[in-house]
Order: C-alpha cells, then structure tokens, then sequence
C-alpha cells in the first residue's frame, strides 16, 4: 500500500490568537516537526495544506508539497479533500493530522497505517482515544475523496458525515496501546494530543524535550537534530543533516564526527 501525508496548516486559530504553524517548538516550529515526523512513516509525499497567501516557515524541499483550500473558513473536510487532490493516484492511503500535534509519536503513525493495511474493505483507520475520536489523526484510503467532494458541494462541512458513510475501524486505548512501539514510547497517548489555546501550548511546551540516545554519549534531551549536536547524522540509521529535523523519544542518533552538544531548549 503506497502511503502519503496530509499536514493541515489553514486553520483559523482563533482561539490560539497566532497561527499555529509558525509557533516555535524547542528552536524549530509545529509545522516543520509535523512534516518530520510524518514523513519518517509515509512513502511518498507530505503535503502541506495552508489558506490562500498563508506564509509558512521554512520546510525541508524534498518529499515535501503544498496545497491550499480551495475554499477559506470550511473546516478539516475542505482540507484534506484539497491534500487528496493534490496527491492523487501517488497513494493507496494517506495519514491525516493538524498542525497543532507536536508530541505525534512515529510509532502510532505506523499502527494506524497499519491497521487500515490490514483489511482492504476499510475506508478509514480512527483512533477513538481519551473519550474522543480523532479524526485528524487517522488514516484514510484515498478513495475517500469522492465522498469528501461530495460532502461539502453540500456544505456539509463536520467530519462526522464522512466517517458515517465509510467503513471504519476504531482503534481504542487498549488497541493503539496493544502495539508495543506505541506502549513503549507513547503510554499516555500524547500523540493525540492537539493544541487550540495559548495555556496548552504553553503546558506542552514546558514538557521535557524527548529522550534520545546519542552513540558515543548516551542519553540526552533533544527535540531536534541540533539539540543533540552538530554536523550530518544518522537517525535510527537513516542520514540527516537538517539541524531542524525532529527527534522523537526511543531515537538512535550517531554523528558522523563527535558532536558539541548544545543543551536542550
């Protein structure tokens, strides 16, 4: 199953008072962590989807894509409909989340892929976590966007109209938990966590950076590629060299030549 990305950027925030996308995240920004961090799962692109004229912060330029809505103030739907058009026949299925997700594990990513994967009669893979659904942090076949279409030429603009004409599997605690990447490294679900106001971003922020593992040092606190050191790297034996690229908890990181460190943000 061929796999893309769909990072939504466009939203009001209203109540955050200040684009989300551009809000810094331990020297780097939540839409430049997001694009990280799902592109590590997916096999093709990560397209970005942002209001007309929305500016965004710098970006890696490689398997990365924007979008806008074809329509401002729509919602999520107007979004990933624009994301899928965008994609079109380059995927199978496509791993949604918003912005505003900076403690989105890989791990849950890759099991929620997984288990839309796992049985082709599905439309959508839905995390039902935390007493809520999530559907921006789900998969979707991209098959779906001939209902998506439909959906808003109809202003039908809430994700609850889609989800009841697809076929959908709910991934609850005990299932998300049941993968043991995601036990090990999100017990509490924070991937699922979303931030729409100041004082949560605020109490997210001040949460430790991840931990990760530096060859030649051990374990340290770093949120992104330059938080654990200079120079080019590897990450989990995959090469890095943008001192943005986010670091996850569990990451393995070895520098090609012995790193200064710079403490945590």
């Amino acid at each position: 199953m061929r796999t893309a990305g769909i990072v939504l950027s466009g939203g009001r925030s209203m109540r955050m008072r200040r684009p989300k996308a551009t809000l810094e995240w331990h020297g780097s920004t939540l839409v430049r962590r997001l694009v990280g961090i799902v592109g590590r799962v997916v096999d093709g692109p990560v397209v970005v989807v942002r209001a007309r004229d929305q500016e965004l912060p710098a970006l890696p330029g490689d398997g990365v894509e924007l979008a806008h809505d074809a329509r401002e103030a729509r919602g999520p739907l107007q979004g990933i409909a624009a994301g899928l058009d965008a994609i079109g026949a380059r995927a199978d299925a496509v791993f949604v989340c918003g912005v505003d997700a900076p403690l989105l594990h890989p791990a849950l990513i890759e099991h929620v892929i997984a288990a839309l994967a796992a049985d082709e009669t599905l439309d959508v893979a839905l995390p039902v976590a935390h007493g809520f659904a999530h559907p921006l942090a789900a998969a979707y076949r991209t098959s779906v966007a001939h209902e998506l279409h439909e959906l808003l030429e109809q202003d039908l603009l809430a994700t609850k109209p889609l989800l009841e004409r697809c076929r959908v599997r709910r991934l609850d605690d005990a299932a998300l938990l049941g993968d043991r990447a995601v036990a090990q490294h999100d017990p509490q679900l924070d991937s699922l966590l979303n931030l729409n106001e100041p004082a949560e971003y605020e109490a997210a922020r001040a949460r430790p950076a991840p931990q990760v593992t530096v060859i030649g040092r051990g374990d340290v606190r770093a949120a992104t590629l330059a938080a654990a050191g200079e120079g080019a790297a590897t990450i989990n034996g995959r090469a890095a060299s943008d001192p943005a690229e986010p670091l996850v908890a569990g990451d393995v990181v070895a520098f090609v030549r012995c790193p200064r460190h710079r403490p945590a943000s």
